[in-house]
């Protein structure tokens, strides 16, 4: 159950982003702190939660980057250098789309 409610949270905060970003150059999303604030927030929040999953069940889904979105979040959380905004950018673009797909196979 507590697994289940987790990848809830996780579908709930990627379409958050997608929604937030749909539409939106690079360029308008650096100017938008706000924009930038609510996604980087959403981003530690889905790290934060894929370090609670069970290891088991993160062993028998491993199309789901659990590490990586923890590892994300704990250098957005502890700012090792300052959010690089490419690199934010780049995962809402390139790999949230394909984590939406893979959480809604849960």
């Amino acid at each position: 159950m507590r697994n289940e409610v987790i990848v809830q949270k996780l579908q709930g905060y990627t379409e958050k982003i997608l929604v937030y970003c749909e539409s939106v150059t690079y360029e308008e999303f650096c100017r938008d702190t706000k924009l930038v604030e609510a996604c980087v927030f959403n981003l530690s929040q889905m790290g934060e939660l894929a370090n609670r999953i069970d290891t088991a069940y993160a062993e028998n889904h491993p199309a789901i980057p659990w590490r990586l979105l923890y590892g994300l979040r704990n250098r957005i959380v502890h700012d090792y250098e300052g959010v690089n905004l490419r690199l934010i950018w780049e995962i809402i673009r390139d790999d949230l789309p394909e984590l939406k797909v893979e959480l809604n196979k849960l």
